[in-house]
């Protein structure tokens, strides 16, 4: 399993590195492929659970959202999201089709929003002045949270984590992902972003913390299920979801703190 994760990353990280480095469409189309395999999963652990999501009108849904980050100054996504919201209501009122519609309409939005809208501040954050670092600070940060809380959790812990929704998952884990997070952030914030070391350590704190709920939101999602991995698309990692459930959170987190607390336009 260790290997199949590492051969993945060895795949999945220069091409990140590319996108984030040229920017433009290049990371909003990378962005957008990833969110769209990530929505159409979650739609499929809808389908377990009884609901009935349109997939095709809530993945283009998706798609449109991380475009409308990318030509933000439009200000196209609040529209978008309403229009697909009404349509998707009337669609159903023409046919007079009551059958499941709750669930089917929410799951379809919710998945959208959760997936698309969060994931599309990475292409807002890439908008920003020094948009390459807070990119890099983001993504860096939060893998080193993951990575820190898998070693030292397979290795030293002991204390269970939010057991009934991630039995794997430690406390030690937590706790050491979020000591090397922190650092982490520091060490780029500090010399790059020229942030005061307050700053940067609260940073890294709630990047460390986002991500580790950002993991255990999707854990919910997947136990309700009643599956391990989202899917299987990628070796030694499962699912798309699987990959980004961390960065969601994390993306939304730095973009509002770079916006509001540091006052990054």
């Amino acid at each position: 399993m260790l290997i199949k994760r590492v051969l993945s990353a060895l795949v999945l990280i220069p091409l990140v590195v590319l996108a984030a480095y040229l920017g433009g469409l290049w990371l909003a189309g990378l962005v957008a492929l990833f969110a769209a395999l990530a929505v159409i999963e979650f739609y499929q652990l809808s389908n377990r659970l009884g609901a009935r999501p349109s997939i095709w009108v809530g993945t283009a849904l998706t798609v449109g959202l991380v475009v409308a980050a990318q030509l933000r100054a439009y200000r196209i996504g609040a529209p978008l999201f309403i229009g697909v919201l009404g349509a998707l209501m009337v669609e159903r009122v023409w046919r007079q089709n009551f059958d499941g519609f709750l669930s089917d309409w929410a799951t379809t939005l919710v998945g959208s929003a959760y997936i698309g809208g969060m994931l599309s501040h990475f292409v807002l954050l890439r908008g920003l002045q020094q948009g390459l670092v807070w990119v890099a600070l983001a993504i860096l940060v939060t893998w080193v949270t993951d990575t820190g809380a898998y070693f030292v959790g397979t290795t030293v812990g002991r204390r269970r984590f939010f057991p009934r929704i991630s039995p794997r998952k430690t406390l030690e884990g937590a706790i050491g992902g979020l000591l090397l997070g922190t650092p982490t952030a520091m060490a780029i914030a500090i010399p790059l972003l020229h942030l005061p070391w307050p700053q940067a350590a609260a940073l890294g704190v709630l990047i460390a913390l986002a991500a580790t709920f950002g993991d255990l939101a999707e854990s919910l999602i997947k136990r309700q299920a009643g599956v391990k991995d989202s899917g299987n698309l990628i070796p030694g990692h499962g699912g798309a979801l699987d990959r980004v459930d961390s960065l969601l959170f994390a993306a939304v987190v730095v973009y509002y703190f770079a916006v509001w607390v540091v006052g990054a336009r």
